[in-house]
């Protein structure tokens, strides 16, 4: 059955799609990023859902040559106001896209986003493909081993780590990774994994990190800290992060991509 992606990103009544420390999140997984961006002029960058483009506006201030894919078409307009000009929007589900012939990109952020996908293993395959010879995919995903998840399994709240709830489900999860089989993944599509990181030890879920913040019992201090302590205990943190290059057949096979 296809999907409705225009109502998967909508708030339920008893879960948010997007909390406060998701939008602090993204703020770690951009220092997480920094020695790994390409520096060079002209460098061409894509990101692959983009909700409604805080990220995107962090991206548009790194990479002059910028397009964001998204499925949502709510989304692309929200977007797209919220972004500067040169950013351009293809509007279209990931696996009926294609780029202009001729064109590689040198990073893609796929983030928060592959647990979503229906099929990833071909999804990262036609990633592989559209990597320059030495492009990036910095590929995040919710961790299945965060310990505010295993602690909601201890509590009967959720079966297993890598349990997908009912809300979960409702906002578009079909999985929920750790580093082993999102490892297996990546590999299974030919893309080697460069890095591999953990963005921001979790010890509360995103509703009660939000309800903490708000009261005053942690500060961004303590967010800092649980940052750092993440790069320490990268298993336990709430993103996990790899860093993937093309595998060696695609570099051998770099001329003849498409």
């Amino acid at each position: 059955m296809r999907r409705d992606l225009e109502s998967e990103h909508q708030d339920s009544g008893t879960r948010k799609y997007a909390y406060a420390f998701d939008y602090i999140h993204r703020e770690y997984m951009w220092r997480a990023f920094q020695p790994f961006l390409p520096r060079e002029p002209g460098a061409r960058a894509l990101e692959m859902g983009c909700y409604q483009g805080e990220f995107t506006r962090t991206l548009a201030g790194a990479f002059d040559d910028l397009t964001v894919l998204e499925g949502a078409a709510d989304l692309v307009e929200a977007a797209r106001r919220a972004v500067p000009g040169h950013v351009r929007f293809e509007h279209s589900r990931f696996e009926d896209w294609m780029p202009p012939a001729g064109v590689l990109y040198d990073a893609v952020f796929l983030m928060h986003t592959l647990e979503h996908v229906d099929e990833p293993v071909p999804l990262l395959e036609r990633i592989e493909r559209w990597l320059s010879p030495a492009g990036r995919l910095f590929l995040v995903v919710p961790n299945a081993n965060a310990p505010s998840r295993q602690i909601a399994v201890k509590m009967g709240l959720i079966t297993h780590n890598t349990a997908v709830t009912a809300g979960e489900h409702a906002h578009g999860h079909r999985r929920t990774y750790a580093f082993d089989t999102l490892e297996h993944d990546v590999r299974l599509a030919g893309l080697d994994v460069v890095h591999r990181a953990g963005v921001m030890f979790k010890p509360m879920a995103n509703f009660q990190i939000d309800r903490a913040l708000e009261a005053g019992i942690v500060d961004r201090a303590y967010l800092e800290g649980c940052y750092q302590l993440g790069m320490v205990h990268p298993d336990l943190c709430a993103s996990i992060f790899l860093l993937c290059g093309p595998g060696p057949g695609g570099l051998a096979d770099a001329g003849n991509r498409h």
